[in-house]
């Protein structure tokens, strides 16, 4: 957020085990005092809802046209479109507003069923042509989205998402403080993951893959970072494997703690089998910590094979357990990936750099619209 815009974030209801960043939204402040406004939207909720989704429809253009924004921002799946359909209603098929929509992760894919992929898919189009701009956080969404008939190459930035860069180059604790308090020692080989415990994020994979060496190698740990629907689930796995000594697992931390639990690990494994572009992974290479991760979406714009990291294809379990044993066995090699890795990551994903990216972006919109030539959003 840049200083001199006015910015109000609308969101649908906060449930569940995988956290929010609502209070930092509200307790944000730009240099000249402002602040974020919030607003919920009630029936904007997570599943598909025939009658709930047409309500937050309507909840939408209401919200819109009270606010009378410059741009109309929208984020992922079924709020983006309800979002763009919504701001295109009320003045963007009129030019009095910029539609712009970002794709993090499209909501299509191989393991969601047929007939939902086809209405997301549907719905993508008629939404794409609804917007003035289409932001991906990597090259991959858009090849993917234009492979599948949704707008055209011209509506498309690529604009990596922003982190605090700062926070993992420099997290002011040590390796060995951190693994102190998570009762690991200095001598442990520590394969860590930092993902919501939930469907196709890969951490059943993991326990497949190296469930067997773990027991070999009681000197091998896992550690967990995240918390998710899935927890009883996996956490019964793993005491039927006999690993409950072995897998450390913090349930949600604060965003602030994700740092100093990087540097606990010896590689990070991300193997999501669909992601949009993993933050996670560019976190851990900031903090120099090397990464095996499977080859899906945006993965390799920043894992990049034998430079940064290890690419595996997704569900080759073997695989996945060579490239861990092989971190383990090439400490020299693992670093100096990390080291790449972070060399990388340290400008391509700071936050300064989006917002430089997305103000372009919004200008550009706002100066093709009939009689603007700039704004505010």
């Amino acid at each position: 957020m840049r200083a001199g815009h006015e910015v109000h974030l609308a969101f649908g209801p906060i449930y569940g085990p995988e956290g929010s960043l609502l209070e930092r939204v509200q307790a944000f402040r730009t240099a000249d005092g402002r602040g974020i406004a919030t607003h919920t939207v009630p029936n904007l909720v997570r599943e598909l809802s025939p009658w709930r989704d047409r309500m937050a429809y309507s909840e939408c253009r209401r919200l819109i046209a009270k606010l009378d924004p410059d741009i109309v921002h929208t984020h992922s799946s079924k709020a983006g479109i309800l979002g763009r359909l919504a701001g295109w209603k009320e003045g963007g098929a009129a030019g009095r507003r910029g539609i712009v929509h970002t794709i993090h992760g499209l909501p299509f894919h191989p393991y969601e069923s047929r007939w939902r992929n086809w209405i997301y898919i549907h719905s993508e189009r008629l939404a794409a042509r609804r917007c003035h701009a289409i932001v991906t956080v990597c090259d991959a969404m858009k090849t993917q989205a234009l492979a599948a008939g949704i707008g055209r190459e011209d509506l498309y930035t690529t604009v990596y998402s922003g982190m605090e860069t700062e926070q993992f180059l420099d997290p002011g604790v040590t390796c060995e403080q951190v693994r102190g308090q998570l009762g690991l020692s200095s001598n442990d080989f520590v394969v860590g993951t930092v993902a919501r415990l939930a469907e196709l994020k890969g951490h059943d994979d993991l326990l497949d893959a190296i469930g067997q060496t773990m027991r070999d190698k009681p000197g091998w740990k896992m550690l967990w970072v995240g918390d998710g629907w899935w927890r009883d689930r996996l956490m019964s796995r793993v005491r039927e494997l006999g690993l409950e000594k072995q897998v450390i697992l913090t349930g949600l931390v604060p965003p602030e703690q994700v740092p100093a639990m990087m540097r606990a690990m010896d590689v990070l494994v991300h193997p999501s089998y669909r992601e949009g572009l993993p933050r996670t992974v560019p976190q851990a290479l900031l903090s120099s910590v090397p990464v095996v991760v499977y080859n899906v979406d945006g993965a390799p714009e920043v894992c990049i094979n034998g430079q940064t990291g290890r690419l595996v294809a997704p569900g080759q379990r073997s695989a996945l357990r060579e490239a861990i044993a092989w971190m383990a066995d090439h400490p020299v090699e693992r670093a100096a990936l990390a080291e790449r890795g972070r060399d990388l990551c340290r400008e391509r994903f700071s936050v300064q750099r989006m917002i430089d990216d997305l103000q372009k972006v919004y200008e550009g919109v706002l100066h093709r619209l009939p009689g603007r030539s700039s704004g505010s959003t």
